[in-house]
């Protein structure tokens, strides 16, 4: 989060369509830097976003559709099962006392990745984004949209490995992302494409 809202606070890059810039090459002769236009990564962003939402919310359908009030389904014996859970906490069960604040916490990491989205000239950056911004859609979708109320639903949780909690595709969708953008900050990498070394 920290690392975001430095990005936000720069002074913003060049949108789509702007003159590139200018740099003197050897010998004085001006030379171009094609910079990558914001568009194509908005839309990758959109794209991962969109197929990690669509994927997490047709996968909770079907497991509320066949397996809720049902015995779980062994897929790798007991060390992976799918069993229909229904979760007030965050991801993989825990909190569940505070399902209002982590409601009110998804929709801060929606903004700011929004926020972040016009300045977002990094395909990594993009796709990490998209996996942040799809699994939160996909779980705040069961907050306002699930029993016992709206912003207080449990979440539908299913993929239960041995010996850890149960989660579903938007958690698993927001952990890849969370990962993805560690790495990428080690790196220097910025959402705008600049690298920088502390």
């Amino acid at each position: 989060m920290a690392e975001a809202e430095r990005v936000i606070g720069t002074p913003d890059t060049p949108e789509a369509g702007s003159e590139p810039e200018q740099s003197s090459g050897p010998g004085g002769q001006e030379s171009t830097e094609a910079r990558p236009r914001g568009k194509r990564r908005i839309a990758v962003l959109f794209t991962v976003a969109t197929f990690a939402y669509v994927i997490d919310l047709v996968s909770k359908m079907i497991v509320v559709a066949k397996l809720e009030h049902h015995a779980p389904i062994e897929i790798i014996g007991d060390w992976l099962k799918f069993e229909a859970i229904r979760n007030a906490g965050a991801a993989f069960g825990f909190g569940e006392a505070f399902t209002i604040i982590f409601t009110v916490i998804a929709t801060a990491v929606i903004v700011v990745i929004a926020r972040l989205a016009r300045k977002l000239y990094s395909l990594p950056w993009a796709i990490a984004l998209g996996l942040l911004l799809g699994g939160a859609l996909g779980n705040l979708t069961d907050r306002i949209f699930r029993a016992p109320g709206v912003f207080e639903g449990a979440v539908v949780d299913f993929i239960a490995p041995k010996h850890f909690a149960v989660f579903n595709l938007a958690d698993s969708a927001i952990v890849c992302g969370g990962i993805l953008i560690v790495l990428l900050s080690f790196k220097g990498l910025d959402p705008d494409g600049t690298v920088h070394k502390d």
